[in-house]
């Protein structure tokens, strides 16, 4: 079982990683990984670029970890590495199809996959069925993996796919490329959140969560524009939490609270996480982001996504050209 509030198991058939954003610059899965390497687990054995990495946190995979979802006989929602990057460049193409294979293979759990390199995440998943499928099949190295991702509906409807966004510069980058990617359901982490997030900007300039189709027309010789456009939110859940550890960077509370006005705005279902540790700190409570039953009324918002609004958003992106 989990720890983590918004899953219920995590799964790790790679772990490691590299920093790569201002969101890793305290990471739990690093620190954990050296602590883990320290008491000889198997698992965290081979170190990292001390620059980007560090010791236990280098990228290795686990091919003995692969069946275990199939012993899991009640249904459960998984969060798939959270002690690494899925889509992590050092993880094999055909490794990523063996792991979406089990994850086909098992539809009756609810698989939660989280990336802060959600261009790779697209080239393999693709944009529509036909991609989707080829790209990993010509990644199987064995004919009982690519057999159960053929015979899958495509997007897997049991698959989450998620980026990570801890501010708006992250946000802008990650979030259009998630769009562009074939998912059932598309979500974004803002944890830890380091700024305010915009995600539905407005008439003239639509934030990065939402997908745009339609046209300009120029009026009156060209002096003005009228649109006639159809703007649609493209993502499916907003998670969002403070940092904690003991060098955890401030939250402020606005920032929950206008994700969560937009979220409400939008229809999107919205899991605050934690307010942080430094929230916690100032009011007196040890626990990472506090006991929620003490947050301020407004805040303690805890709903899953809506699984079907994706797919249907899939013609809607591709026409957009996202």
């Amino acid at each position: 079982m989990s720890k983590i509030e918004w899953t219920e198991q995590t799964w790790n058939p790679t772990t490691g990683c590299d920093r790569v954003s201002e969101g890793c610059d305290h990471c739990y899965a690093l620190t954990m990984a050296g602590r883990l390497k320290a008491m000889g687990q198997e698992k965290y054995q081979t170190d990292g670029n001390p620059q980007t990495s560090g010791p236990g946190f280098g990228v290795a995979v686990h091919p003995e970890t692969l069946d275990a979802p199939l012993r899991w006989r009640k249904p459960r929602h998984v969060f798939v590495d959270s002690m690494g990057d899925l889509f992590h460049d050092a993880v094999p193409d055909e490794f990523i199809a063996r792991v979406f294979a089990v994850m086909a293979a098992t539809p009756q759990h609810t698989y939660q996959v989280l990336t802060k390199r959600p261009g790779r995440m697209r080239a393999l998943v693709g944009r529509n069925e036909y991609e989707s499928c080829s790209n990993l099949l010509d990644a199987c190295v064995d004919e009982e993996t690519a057999l159960a991702l053929y015979e899958a509906d495509w997007p897997l409807p049991n698959v989450w796919l998620g980026v990570s966004a801890e501010n708006q510069k992250w946000a802008d980058v990650r979030i259009p490329v998630l769009l562009d990617t074939n998912a059932a359901v598309r979500f974004v982490s803002a944890e830890p959140i380091l700024g305010p997030i915009d995600l539905l900007g407005d008439a003239e300039q639509p934030g990065p969560a939402v997908v745009r189709t339609g046209f300009e027309i120029r009026t009156d010789y060209g002096t003005g524009v009228e649109h006639d456009v159809d703007d649609q939110i493209g993502i499916d859940w907003v998670i969002v939490g403070g940092e904690s550890g003991p060098d955890a960077r401030p939250m402020e509370l606005r920032w929950v609270r206008d994700l969560r006005d937009q979220c409400q705005t939008a229809g999107v279902p919205l899991f605050v996480k934690q307010l942080g540790s430094c929230w916690a700190a100032q009011n007196g409570q040890r626990d990472k982001g506090g006991d929620i039953s003490l947050w301020p009324a407004d805040l303690r918002v805890r709903e899953l996504p809506h699984a079907a609004k994706s797919t249907a958003l899939e013609t809607a992106t591709t026409a957009a050209g996202r």
